[in-house]
Parts: C-alpha cells; structure tokens; sequence
C-alpha cells in the first residue's frame, strides 16, 4: 500500500508519502506555520506527490489528521484530503492528532501511563492517556490542566505542546514524570496509523472537541424580513 498523509491540524504543515515495504518515506516535507496552512498545503502536496514514481495515481489511500486542533488547520487538511480521494477514487482516513503523538511512545513499550497533552489555550489542555497494561485510561478530552493533572498517577510519560504546563503540576504532586518532547507529531507516524486505520471506522471527520471561540451576539443581530 501506498498512502499520502496530510498533517495541518497544529503549528506544523506536513506531507509525506509512506509505503507499507519500507520503514523508509518516499518523500516528505513539513514546515512549522502557525499561520498560513491555506496557501502552503497543496504546493507542498504537490511537490511531495511529484518526487515519487507514478504521482497521484500510485497512491492507495488518503491520511489526515482530524484533531484537536485549530479550526482553521483542521478544514484546509481535510478539504485536501477529501478532495484527493474523490479524484483518484481513494479511501481517506482520520487520524487524531493525540494518537499520532503517542503512537512512538506506545511503540517503545514503556510502563506506567503515557499522555498526549496539546495546549488548549486559556488554561486548558487537549488529553489522552493510554497504558500498555490498561490501553485507553482517559478518552480523547478537553479539560482545565488541574483536572487534567488530578486524573494521572504513578509513572508518566508526557508528549505534545501541552507537557510543560502539566508537567510541573504532576511534579508539584510528586509523581514519577518523564518528558518526551514537546512538538509536532511525525508525519510518518499519521502515515502508519492511516495504513493500519479501518475506512469504514476511522472517518475523515474533524474531531473539534471544543466548540468555536468567537460567538454570535444577539444583540447585534440584524432583523430577518
């Protein structure tokens, strides 16, 4: 299977074209935005696409980070996504973004919990904790840092944007916490779970868990006539 995996869910635009042969990438690019996934997505996209024998038309299937993450991020990569899977006649999967995270850790078979922590903003965080022994401890949730904090024990293992805030919260209590990074997912690891993912199961659906900042203002509305 050949996949092309699409990552704009945070700070970084990332592309890559994976093979289930190899642990090697056929190609690849990332680069760290912030702002402006719009206008660097689909060069990239084809740039990446153009380096590998056969293009769009050797590639099997379609991979896409669903979130969390920025609303503005998580539309430009599925739109993309979509839309390659409908020309080429393609499946297309979602993969989350705490999954993508912790899916090198998992791999590693470490003990005691391993999180995923993305930084929410305004004293929240985007959580996942999984174990080798218990698999999922804590579900895909968004949460103040000190419920966060209150729900993990014993041995941690932190990944994501979200790991100095609670970490210090989790060392303040006395736990055993080991940092594991505080970037990006890797594009390859969106690219292998998007191989092992069910298309029937794992919909390229945005996974928002929070509802939009900006809200309406009655007052301000204009009369329907």
């Amino acid at each position: 299977m050949r996949i092309l995996a699409i990552d704009t869910a945070l700070d970084a635009c990332s592309v890559c074209i994976a093979t289930d042969a190899s642990d090697d990438l056929l190609a690849h690019e990332s680069m760290i935005l912030g702002r402006g996934h719009a206008e660097a997505l689909l060069p990239m996209i084809e740039r990446v696409v153009a380096r590998v024998d056969g293009g769009f038309e050797a590639i099997d299937r379609v991979a896409v980070t669903v979130g969390p993450g920025s609303y503005t991020g998580l539309r430009v990569g599925l739109s993309a996504a979509r839309a390659i899977g409908l020309a080429a006649a393609i499946p297309v999967v979602g993969v989350t973004t705490l999954s993508a995270l912790l899916a090198p850790l998992l791999a590693l078979g470490g003990a005691g919990l391993i999180v995923a922590a993305i930084d929410a903003r305004h004293g929240a965080i985007y959580l996942q904790a999984m174990s080798m022994a218990d698999g999922i401890v804590v579900p895909p949730s968004l949460m103040p840092l000190e419920e966060a904090a209150a729900l993990l024990d014993g041995q941690v293992t932190l990944v994501g944007s979200g790991v100095p805030a609670l970490a210090a919260l989790l060392k303040a209590r006395g736990l055993d916490v080991h940092l594991a990074g505080t970037g990006a997912s890797d594009i390859a690891w969106v690219a292998s779970l998007g191989m092992l993912a069910d298309p029937a199961q794992a919909l390229a659906r945005p996974l928002y868990l929070r509802g939009p900042d900006a809200q309406p203002q009655d007052h301000a509305r204009l009369a329907r006539r």
